[in-house]
C-alpha cells in the first residue's frame, strides 16, 4: 500500500456533494423511493410532473398507433389523442371523446389500471414527505473558544424554533481531524468531545452547549492555525423526543477551522423586562463581540 498525498478537505459539509463514487449502484434509480423522499419540494414536484407528462404522451403515441380508435378525435392528432390520455388517466371522463374499438378499449384498461397506482404511489409518498418527523434546530453560525470561568471553554449555541418542547434532548459532539501516522499514512480521525452538559430533559428556548479545554482536550493549545492545518471540524449531531408528534427527531451541523473563533463572546440575547417576563431577540443570535 503506497503511501498517500494529503487529500482536499472532506468534512460533512462537502462529504456528499463532491465525492465522486466509482463501482458503486446508480445513486437514484437504485433507490428510487428513497431519492424521491429527500428531495426538496420543488424538484419533487417537478419529478412527478415529468413523469405524468411522460406517460400521457406514451399513451398518446399507443392511441394514434390504432388509428382512428378514438370517437369525436381528429385522425392523427396528437393533441387529441394526448388529452384523451388524460382524461383517461385521471378517471375524468368527459363523453365527447371515446373509444370505440377494441384496440382501444384494451389501452384505456390498461391506462385506468397504471392511472390508479401513479394515483396510489403518489399519495403514499406524500403523506411520507409529510410525515418524515423534523427538527427545526438553529445552530450559532459560529463556535467561540474563550474564558468561561477562568477555564478556556469551547461553546456554541442551539435553539428551538419551534412553540413545542423537544423532550430529552441530547447532543454529541465529535471532533474530526487529519492525523499521520509514524509510516506517514494520512488518516481520517472522530474524536468525542465530552460536554459539560449533553443532554436537557425539556429543550424549549435556547442552549449554550460547552466543552472545557483542560490537559485531557484535543483543543488544548489549539491556534486556528493549528485547527487548519490537521484540517478540523466539528460535528454536532442532535436528537429529541418532539412532544407535539411523539416522534423522534435529529439534525446536524458543523464548524469547520474557519467557524471557531478564539477571545469573543456571545452577545447577551436573554432581557428581562421590568413585568419579570423574560425577552429573547434571535436577530442577535449569531453576533459575537470581543472579550
Amino acid at each position: 500500500m503506497k503511501k498517500q498525498n494529503p487529500i482536499p478537505r472532506m468534512g460533512l459539509r462537502t462529504l456528499q456533494n463532491n465525492v465522486i463514487r466509482i463501482g458503486s449502484f446508480p445513486r437514484h434509480w437504485s433507490d428510487l423511493y428513497h431519492f424521491l423522499i429527500i428531495i426538496s419540494w420543488p424538484k419533487f414536484f417537478i419529478v412527478l410532473a415529468l413523469s405524468y407528462s411522460i406517460v400521457n404522451t406514451l399513451f398518446a403515441f399507443a392511441y394514434l398507433g390504432g388509428g382512428n380508435c378514438i370517437e369525436n378525435a381528429k385522425v392523427g392528432s396528437f393533441q387529441d389523442a394526448f388529452f384523451f390520455s388524460v382524461q383517461t388517466m385521471a378517471t375524468i371522463g368527459y363523453g365527447s371523446m371515446y373509444p370505440k374499438t377494441l384496440y382501444a378499449h384494451v389501452l384505456v384498461t390498461i391506462e385506468a389500471f397504471v392511472g390508479l397506482l401513479g394515483v396510489a404511489m403518489a399519495t403514499g409518498i406524500l403523506f411520507a414527505r409529510f410525515s418524515i418527523p423534523t427538527a427545526k434546530v438553529l445552530f450559532s453560525r459560529v463556535a467561540i473558544i474563550t474564558e468561561y470561568n477562568g477555564i478556556s471553554t469551547f461553546m456554541f449555541r442551539a435553539a428551538n424554533q419551534r412553540n413545542s418542547f423537544i423532550l430529552q434532548s441530547q447532543i454529541r459532539v465529535t471532533l474530526l481531524r487529519n492525523e499521520i501516522t509514524k509510516e506517514g499514512y494520512i488518516m481520517r480521525r472522530f474524536y468525542d468531545l465530552p460536554l459539560v452538559r449533553n443532554e436537557s430533559p425539556i429543550f424549549a428556548l435556547s442552549w449554550v452547549v460547552m466543552h472545557t479545554i483542560d490537559e485531557n482536550s484535543l483543543l488544548y493549545n489549539s491556534t486556528q492555525v493549528s485547527l487548519a492545518e490537521a484540517e478540523t471540524e466539528i460535528i454536532v449531531t442532535f436528537t429529541g423526543l418532539d412532544e407535539s408528534v411523539s416522534q423522534n427527531i435529529h439534525t446536524r451541523h458543523s464548524f469547520s477551522s474557519e467557524d471557531i473563533l478564539y477571545n469573543k463572546r456571545f452577545v447577551d440575547i436573554i432581557k428581562r423586562l421590568e413585568n419579570g417576563q423574560r425577552v429573547i431577540d434571535y436577530r442577535r443570535f449569531h453576533d459575537v463581540e470581543p472579550t
